[in-house]
């Protein structure tokens, strides 16, 4: 019974980790349709989109505290649907306070779900007691691929935001709520029924939490670069033509699928310290690469090889941050997730201050520096403390699929 509860509930999971990857992408490809539809001028827009982020590091730090009474799945549970429906409202409204108002919800909503989302991930695999951790982001991925179709399709036949989003929200929301019904807490399942964490927040030391807080946000500015200036980059930089400039974001998100994909398999071949080494040294290799490329095929390149290095990254982070607080590894996560949020804000900002008043080229190499920096604290990536919970003995792990 437990090992298929667990395989439940892996499933129903990682249906999660793929629902927000298609939400999420759906939101930050139209945000150009978003910005025309409620005329929010280009000085007020980066206004706009740094509140989703911060609001989200609030949310993320309210689920810290809920999660001592109500469990991360019955979190999830509502957040989800609270996401969706925000995603809906921003393309239904007309005022430019109902954009306000319904972003202000999804970034809310979106801290809560991110936050639980990844702290069921952790106590599922300790739970099954080897890597799981980043086949839920490649869900994730995958979902996000899938994201960004339906909004090119929609940008394509220039259909309405809210035509846009419905047809996904209608399929997507009762989808999530009924993946829901088989939420499995990893930690309820190792201690049993009333045994799960919730005493432990205490000992979540943020001077051991904080190189693997420095990490995520390195990792995030990363791919906040991608996210936001690999067209940009391509097209003034390199000279491609606007069509091909929308090329490397794709290619990015396929292989940062690939990479997830695979990546559990070489978690427990060679072990997270050497899965987060080679990551990060590819993921620099391809900063270098987009830096120095004379023109788009190269920087293409580039953008291969950092979707190979950065997609481990993340998942390992939290899965890290799990193993070396295993007796509060709710609250650890939650406040190791502020720090996506905070890559997120400076990432895209840092690299755009730099571009206008150096080069572009050389803002390229900031985000390659510190995604190598993540090869200092590469040795918290194997701590396993000798105490589980307050006591010697190793989590329970049971034999699933």
């Amino acid at each position: 019974m437990t090992d298929a509860r667990l395989r439940h509930g892996r499933a129903s999971l990682a249906l999660s980790f793929f629902v927000q990857g298609v939400t999420f992408a759906l939101l930050v490809t139209r945000i150009p349709a978003i910005q025309d539809r409620y005329g929010i001028s280009d000085g007020l827009l980066p206004l706009f989109l740094a509140a989703v982020p911060i609001l989200a590091g609030v949310g993320s730090v309210v689920t810290e505290k809920v999660v001592a009474r109500v469990r991360p799945g019955g979190v999830l549970r509502w957040a989800q649907p609270v996401v969706l429906l925000a995603l809906l409202g921003v393309g239904a409204g007309n005022a430019l306070w109902e954009a306000a108002l319904a972003l202000g919800v999804f970034g809310l909503a979106v801290g809560a779900l991110d936050a639980s989302m990844n702290m069921m991930g952790v106590s599922l695999q300790r739970a099954y007691g080897r890597s799981i951790m980043l086949g839920f982001h490649a869900a994730y991925s995958l979902g996000g691929i899938a994201g960004a179709s339906t909004a090119w399709a929609g940008a394509h036949w220039d259909l309405s935001l809210l035509v846009s989003y419905l047809p996904a929200v209608v399929v997507l929301l009762p989808v999530a709520f009924i993946g829901s019904r088989w939420y499995v807490d990893g930690a309820s399942v190792e201690k049993g029924p009333g045994e799960a964490q919730g005493k432990g927040a205490a000992s979540v030391s943020f001077k051991l939490l904080m190189p693997l807080c420095l990490v995520m946000s390195f990792a995030y500015i990363g791919d906040s670069t991608v996210s936001n200036w690999s067209a940009k980059y391509l097209q003034d930089v390199l000279g491609s033509s606007e069509q091909l400039s929308t090329v490397p974001y794709n290619v990015y998100m396929v292989t940062t699928l690939l990479g997830r994909a695979v990546g559990d398999f070489g978690v427990r071949r060679f072990g997270a310290v050497s899965v987060v080494r080679f990551g990060s040294v590819l993921a620099a290799a391809g900063f270098g690469v987009v830096a120095v490329a004379g023109g788009a095929w190269v920087g293409m390149l580039g953008f291969t090889l950092l979707g190979l290095g950065l997609c481990v990254i993340v998942p390992q982070t939290f899965a890290a941050a799990g193993r070396m607080f295993p007796g509060a590894s709710d609250t650890a996560v939650a406040r190791l997730n502020v720090f996506n949020y905070v890559g997120f804000l400076v990432g895209s900002p840092l690299v755009g201050a730099l571009g206008d008043a150096w080069s572009y080229r050389g803002a390229m190499l900031v985000p390659m520096v510190l995604v190598l920096a993540t090869l200092v604290y590469a040795k918290s990536f194997g701590a396993e403390p000798a105490r589980y919970g307050g006591g010697h003995e190793r989590p329970h792990t049971v034999d699933v699929g």
